[in-house]
């Protein structure tokens, strides 16, 4: 929840370098030809930072044939070249069409008024290793302070997504919580954001567990942007005293989110195709185990 999964991309960008990470491209087996069923790899990030080709031959023993990455910096994934990650995943069985990358207001190069080369690099590489989707996760907190930074920031993601679309790859925006309990004119940051960007140049992934405790329902944005949410994050939450927000991930049907009932809803009502199940704490269990008892309760649903 909150931020963590964006500080750690951050900081995996400045270390991941010298990581040698793989085995990736693994979501579980398509339930309709055109929708997959996916682990999101923050889920087992210590796993991925010790062993990451164990690791990703580990998640599709259990089943996953689909992942979605959250370690991509300095033109690599989790350490290895586009063409080695993709080798690698192909290898395994397992195929990644999304990925994480934050956009952030430095992204933008204010005295060439364009991208960095950094930022358009990102989807070049995507697009090598066969991806299809490029997702921020969440967003730069100090462009989320007056109308007029938002506005320009807003503005940097329906650019970004005219410029994905020259690499063959979409532009898309996934949730934290800061979004829910931060508003401008006493409008909630998130709807000011779907309201913001471009529908055909900015997609959405909805993390159905991020905004639960700052008064985020799922349903109820499900219900009424009809169609925005081509990806879930599919999570569940419990009470917690030692997580600040008061609520931690857990296994799927456990919490109060009433996963389920979202899911089947997304499924038939929405235009959701990619179904990610991440879980970011584990209640005394191991995080891989934690991830096949997750992918296990997807697949008793019907996924």
């Amino acid at each position: 929840m909150n931020s963590s999964r964006r500080k750690f991309i951050t900081q995996s960008a400045l270390t991941v370098a010298g990581i040698s990470l793989l085995k990736s491209n693994a979501f579980s087996k398509p339930f309709a030809s055109d929708h997959i069923v996916g682990i999101q790899l923050y889920t087992i990030r210590d796993d991925m930072k010790k062993d990451p080709v164990a690791t990703l031959k580990q998640l599709s023993s259990i089943g996953y044939t689909h992942v979605e990455h959250a370690g991509y910096s300095n033109r690599k994934f989790y350490g290895y070249s586009p063409a080695d990650f993709k080798k690698i995943l192909s290898d395994n069985g397992l195929t990644m069409l999304s990925g994480h990358s934050g956009l952030d207001g430095d992204r933008w190069n204010k005295s060439t008024n364009d991208f960095t080369d950094e930022w358009k690099y990102t989807f070049d590489d995507a697009a090598a290793v066969g991806m299809k989707y490029v997702i921020s996760p969440g967003v730069d907190e100090s462009l989320c302070k007056t109308e007029d930074d938002f506005k320009w920031y807003m503005n940097l993601f329906n650019k970004t997504g005219e410029m994905a679309k020259k690499s063959g790859v979409a532009f898309a925006y996934h949730n934290e919580s800061y979004e829910f309990n931060h508003n401008l004119n006493n409008v909630r940051l998130y709807d000011i954001l779907l309201k913001s960007t471009d529908p055909a140049l900015v997609k959405q992934q909805i993390d159905i567990g991020n905004m639960y405790a700052p008064g985020g329902r799922a349903m109820e944005y499900l219900k009424n942007y009809p169609g925005r949410f081509f990806s879930m994050h599919v999570k569940d939450e419990i009470k917690s005293s030692t997580h600040e927000e008061g609520y931690e991930s857990a296994i799927l049907g456990t919490g109060v989110i009433g996963v389920k009932e979202i899911v089947d809803y997304a499924k038939k009502n929405g235009s959701t195709k990619h179904f990610i199940i991440e879980q970011e704490s584990y209640q005394d269990k191991t995080p891989i185990d934690c991830a096949k008892e997750d992918l296990d309760i997807m697949k008793k649903w019907g996924y």
